[in-house]
């Protein structure tokens, strides 16, 4: 393990989702640039952003705070399960929202905005495309650099760590687009 690289590879992250904090932060403290339409309530719309924002800034500490903690050989596998559903989750995020706001676009899906009073679809198809899923796919990378430069690059269970994050990311990224055009019973986890 590289302790040099590993700390890149963490400050990358947190710095990554530090800065998708602030973007959080900004609408919770009631900033409206950017903003696809009009919320049904902006407390709730402040509320949710500043949960977001609070759960990212969390996120981007645990990060730099994983580079001590790799150091204890025991520790490393609760850590990798930790980079592997952060992966996993994040790279699934992104391809179902990316398929779905594509087929928005396309005009085969109309996504329901229950918590908006008026909702500019192809701005927000475009905000989510361009800004917020692409965010998402940079983090789950970003989480299986930090597990490869700790540990995974010399554990004779790589392959198995690699091979379980891209199946559970088709398996997940199926069975979301599925829900989202209506094939399966809607499925929302977390």
């Amino acid at each position: 393990m590289s302790i040099r690289s590993l700390a890149r590879a963490s400050r990358c992250a947190a710095a990554w989702t530090f800065g998708y904090a602030l973007y959080r932060a900004y609408y919770a403290l009631g900033g409206t640039i950017g903003m696809p339409g009009t919320p049904q309530s902006f407390p709730q719309w402040r509320r949710i952003n500043g949960i977001g924002a609070a759960i990212l800034l969390a996120t981007a500490v645990l990060a730099l705070a994983f580079v001590k903690v790799w150091e204890h050989r025991p520790a490393r596998p609760s850590l990798l399960a930790f980079c592997w559903i952060a992966t996993v989750a994040c790279l699934s995020h992104a391809l179902i929202d990316i398929i779905q706001r594509v087929a928005s676009l396309n005009g085969a899906l109309t996504i329901s905005y229950p918590f908006w009073r008026t909702i500019d679809r192809r701005a927000a198809d475009l905000q989510v495309l361009f800004f917020n899923e692409p965010w998402f796919f940079i983090e789950g990378m970003l989480w299986a650099a930090i597990a490869w430069r700790a540990s995974l690059s010399e554990s004779p269970r790589r392959r198995w760590w690699i091979s379980s994050v891209i199946a559970a990311t088709i398996l997940s990224t199926v069975i979301g687009v599925l829900s989202a055009f209506g094939v399966i019973g809607r499925v929302i986890i977390g």
